[in-house]
């Protein structure tokens, strides 16, 4: 008799209660399996546990009441429909039990296949395929194999080394070469690996199974893999897991069945056309494992053509239906076609802006979609370098490229290894066989994945290009040695710790580092390509997006630039002014000898000779930039580290003057500069004499640069060109402090602007928590904000931001403390809260108060969709950030401002 099922609260959905919306609560794939039912598409039977039950279960350490009847219920309901009856002996139904989070985390969590097969109802399952003895022995040894690992942490290598065992003591190294015999002894010894590593025989009980495979995908939310995966896509650590119950179908029955993985259009170049991967008489694991190499998915239409037209109408219904790149994982039953899964396909940056453009050509999504699309952190993985092969340069391998980019570095093969190197700052390239979910450290790590097995649906190509990472997959030329840490290829024998290079679009492989170009996309925003008479795909629909990012954004974007040529770039990238001219940049070299000047002046009259003589040399700084930004803002911050940073460090110095006094030379001028480097000297000096401090504490220093910004506006003014500085203070943290710089230099200006016509506006750095605090007191004197996001981040956490990265930020990160460093992305609900208080009170004592941010958040996509809800006017950012910045502001723009009407 069936259990009752609780009606409080429910847990269990048939696939037909769902639809493709219900991603929270059914995961994507229940969601998705549920969406394709409806559809009318031929989907296996079963059902859906949720992601609430999933929580339940994390939060208590046991099932929540009531889960286990409505199970029962719902297998019960299943076994109906399929007329079996879970691992019964005769004519057993058999499931599989997969994950299935919101969001596609590929590989990162547990799916156990073949759930009810025993010794008993293998026997069944034999008869249920016509006494194909080979087919119910393989399924046999996968469950063993598939349980053993998810469900009772058995080494998986164990298995597979038996595997090889077999295959060798066979004469083979082909799976398919294995006959019901060799498959029968095979789950004998895998029988025996479970006892040894759990203490108990491989469980008969067919319900056993698939409560203790639920509970494992539950567990395997918290598995140190997915913790890592979410943390690297940043996904929400308390969504929890769906598990989907689905009755199982079999690819493994023989040559007229099969398994596969489709996609609607080309994940790597987004090209239409038919792409994926098909592998006769297998099952679904086998492809994505990349532990046989697969045939092109056109090869279906020779094999099976009945299955192939079905499965291309399918494809374009669900394309069609979705509105998207659809990646669709199928299984052919002896020419019976399933469909087991479909999501909106991950795909690489090129393929994401390629195909949003296509999908507004054919009418299906509109520009503002087309912008929600993408993201800036694929728009900056197309600005980076690509091969420059223009010259003789023949690979040694040739795979297939799986994940678009260049890379190189020095081989390595395995992932602990890959993360020692990387963490010495060495570019790595991780070689395997193929990748396996245990692998992501070392992936995270490398500059690029490089796998003898494998297609574009394999486990290393989906997260690579997930990742954003190069990969080249199934270069099933390079012989992979893991032991003895080599590979051969050819005549070539690879060791670790030699350099190759990989590119990830055409999947050659060369020795050594090969040389590199800038990407078409940068040359597109350096101007040297005009996106409208080339035939690039990627260009025009950048072009085209970025067109329509502009129009839409309401935050401007500046950029951080201290040289005329930083300047010239930026603007070509579309910056809209200067958000953050460093004065402190313009000191250095040639110049430092001027700074000991006026450090070692004794009387105000030498003060202001060092002063007067670094005068010129600031304004004529000050001219190139005004006239590189001509018509455009410009915000030049005073000078802001405390002097003594452009002295010789203390330690240093004490040893040269001591060694220069031993040898009895002349050292009179090295003593006044260590007596002036001892005397300010400071223990912490990032909170001491330094900023607003300093132009006070240092007479005419302030002024100085004041007048050399002002002269130089006048000057570039007269010239023709239209130059619009703004002063900005920084280290503020009370008003009176502003007023004092403020009053100074507004006689310096009105001095030298006379009838000229120049503007120059007066503002403020907030990065001293007390100047967000105060912001209602300190707009009175200030015309305009810039928030300085690094120190207001350093200040508000209390952390020292040249020193923690390295020393614990690692174990924050670790612990999910953070989910990414602060000095990376806004700190919401701190920082933030401070950004936002200054915003809101500045605005309400002066409501034309002008508001920006120039700190690295300025060009951190998801800060920049903080600072247009919080109502910035422009973020500020390095040159090469600007589209980024560009594109995120528009995306802002779009899915806050804009989504009601999309």
């Amino acid at each position: 008799m069936a259990a009752q099922e609780t009606v409080d609260h429910k847990y269990v959905y048939d696939f037909a209660e769902g639809n493709k919306d219900l991603k929270d609560l059914l995961g994507g794939k229940g969601a998705n399996l549920a969406e394709m039912t409806n559809l009318g598409l031929p989907v296996p039977p079963g059902f859906t546990i949720t992601t609430e039950a999933c929580k339940a279960y994390l939060d208590t350490g046991r099932e929540p009441d009531g889960l286990a009847g409505q199970i029962e219920t719902h297998l019960e309901s299943l076994e109906r429909e399929m007329g079996r009856k879970l691992g019964d002996p005769q004519d057993p139904l058999l499931v599989s039990v997969r994950s299935g989070a919101k969001f596609s985390m590929p590989g990162m969590m547990e799916t156990v296949l073949n759930v009810g097969l025993n010794d008993r109802s293998v026997v069944g399952l034999s008869a249920q395929a016509g006494g194909n003895d080979r087919f119910a022995w393989d399924s046999y040894r996968r469950l063993i194999q598939m349980f053993g690992k998810t469900v009772c942490e058995v080494p998986g290598e164990e298995f597979e080394h038996a595997l090889d065992e077999a295959k060798r003591a066979k004469g083979t190294t082909n799976d398919l070469d294995l006959d019901a015999g060799d498959l029968r002894g095979l789950v004998d010894a895998y029988k025996k690996i479970f006892l040894k590593h759990t203490g108990r025989e491989f469980p008969q009980e067919p319900r056993e199974q698939l409560d203790l495979a639920i509970r494992a995908v539950f567990e395997s939310w918290n598995a140190e893999r997915a913790v890592l995966y979410r943390r690297q896509e940043r996904i929400p650590a308390d969504l929890g897991t769906a598990v989907n119950v689905v009755s199982m179908v079999f690819g493994n029955l023989g040559p007229d069945s099969g398994t596969g993985v489709a996609f609607t259009r080309d994940p790597g170049s987004g090209a239409q056309g038919i792409y994926g991967d098909y592998l006769a008489n297998a099952q679904g694991e086998d492809v994505v494992a990349g532990i046989r190499n697969t045939v092109p998915l056109q090869e279906l239409e020779r094999l099976d053509k009945k299955s192939y037209e079905q499965l291309l109408d399918f494809m374009a219904r669900l394309e069609g239906h979705y509105k998207d790149l659809c990646d669709i994982e199928f299984t052919i039953e002896r020419g019976k076609l399933w469909m087991l899964q479909t999501r909106v396909g991950k795909r690489t940056a090129a393929a994401a802006f390629v195909i949003a453009g296509q999908l507004v050509d054919e009418g299906l999504i509109d520009l503002d979609e087309a912008l929600h699309r993408v993201n800036g952190a694929q728009l900056a993985q197309l600005m980076f370098p690509r091969f420059q092969l223009d010259h003789e340069l023949q690979p040694v391998a040739k795979g297939i490229g799986a994940s678009p980019g260049a890379a190189s570095g020095k081989v390595v093969f395995t992932s602990a290894r890959a993360v020692e190197l990387a963490a010495e700052g060495e570019a790595v390239i991780l070689v395997r066989r193929e990748t396996n979910p245990d692998d992501l450290n070392g992936m995270i790590a490398a500059k690029g994945i490089l796998t003898s097995r494998g297609g574009k649906t394999s486990h290393a190509a989906v997260v690579a290009r997930g990742m954003g990472k190069t990969c080249v997959s199934g270069a099933d030329e390079l012989d992979v040695n893991i032991p003895a840490k080599k590979f051969t290829v050819g005549e070539h024998v690879v060791n670790e710790g030699d350099i190759v290079s990989i590119d990830g679009t055409t999947g050659k492989v060369y020795l050594g580092e090969v040389p590199s170009m800038p990407s078409e996309v940068v040359q597109y925003f350096e101007g040297s390509l005009d996106p409208e008479h080339i035939d690039n795909a990627l260009v025009r629909a950048v072009h085209r997006i970025m067109t329509h990012a502009d129009a839409t954004r309401r935050l401007a974007v500046r950029t951080n630039a201290d040289t005329g040529a930083d300047a010239a770039r930026a603007r070509r990238f579309g910056a809209e002014g200067i958000g953050l001219c460093r004065t402190e940049h313009m000191f250095l070299g040639d110049r430092r000898e001027l700074v000991e000047r006026l450090i070692l002046a004794r009387t105000d009259g030498e003060r202001a000779d060092a002063l007067a003589a670094l005068l010129p040399l600031q304004r004529a700084d000050f001219i190139e930039i005004f006239r590189e930004m001509d018509g455009l803002p410009v915000t030049v911050r005073l000078i802001d580290p405390p002097l003594h940073e452009f002295l010789p460090p203390l330690e240093q110095l004490a040893v040269n003057v001591a060694v220069a006094q031993e040898r009895g030379e002349d050292v009179a001028k090295e003593e006044a500069l260590l007596a002036a480097v001892r005397r300010m000297h400071e223990e912490n000096p990032m909170l001491g004499l330094r900023g607003v401090r300093l132009g006070l504490v240092i007479p005419g220093l302030f002024a100085m640069q004041v007048r050399a910004i002002t002269e130089a506006a006048v000057a570039v003014t007269r010239d023709g060109a239209v130059a619009k500085p703004e002063i900005m203070v920084p280290l503020v943290g009370a008003v009176q402090e502003l007023e004092t710089v403020r009053a100074e230099a507004e006689k310096i200006i009105a001095e030298v602007v006379g009838d000229s016509g120049v503007e120059v506006l007066i503002g403020t750095m907030i990065e001293v928590p007390r100047a967000a605090l105060t912001a209602g007191q300190i707009a009175e004197a200030a015309q305009f904000f810039s928030f300085g996001t690094n120190d207001l981040t350093q200040m508000g956490w209390g952390f020292s931001r040249d020193d923690v990265e390295g020393a614990f930020f690692w174990r924050y990160l670790e612990l999910g403390i953070f989910g990414i460093s602060p000095f990376e992305s806004i700190d919401r609900d701190g920082v933030g809260r401070l950004v936002r208080i200054a915003a809101e009170e500045g605005r309400a004592a002066r409501p034309e108060l002008k508001l920006g941010v120039c700190g690295e958040h300025g060009g951190d996509p998801d800060s920049v969709h903080f600072f247009h809800e919080v109502g910035l006017d422009y973020v500020s950012c390095s040159p090469f950030r600007v589209p980024v910045a560009r594109l995120e502001a528009g995306r802002a723009a779009v899915e806050t401002d804009g989504s009601d009407s999309r």
